[in-house]
């Protein structure tokens, strides 16, 4: 599986910044990753060729586990991760997904969105190899 994140905006808050590129480097031991900063209209041009798996608050809430058999239905695919900036995504983009994902009931600020689906990936990257990072 081909990993890619596209955001609007590079982060500005540092611990999410740093965040973002710790998490990066551990996921790129487990899986092909690219992390793209974008402005909002370049948002879905940078995930074509991809499954669209849009973040949003009205998506689907999964465990950690059923993000895995998620994730794992989709080897051998390219699959794209799409987060909104602070006003969160247009509905052309929400049309466009394959997969709405939500990563909590709660709003989350854009920038702690990008960096709860960095940990998490990495989470089910090492779920799937077996690691011990992982306990449930």
């Amino acid at each position: 599986m081909r990993l890619r994140v596209v955001a609007v905006g590079k982060p500005k808050l540092a611990y999410a910044r740093l965040g973002v590129e710790e998490y990066a480097r551990r996921i790129g031991r487990y899986a092909p990753l690219e992390v793209l900063f974008v402005k909002d209209e370049d948002l879905l041009p940078r995930a074509e060729g991809h499954r669209k798996v849009v973040l949003d608050e009205r998506g689907k809430l999964l465990s950690t586990e059923g993000f895995l058999r998620l994730l794992q239905g989709w080897e051998g695919e390219k699959v794209a991760f799409l987060v909104g900036g602070a006003e969160g995504h247009e509905e052309a983009v929400r049309e466009a997904a394959d997969f709405l994902l939500s990563l909590s009931p709660l709003t989350l600020q854009h920038e702690l969105a990008l960096l709860v689906l960095m940990e998490q990936l990495y989470r089910v990257l090492t779920l799937r190899a077996g690691h011990p990072y992982h306990r449930p």
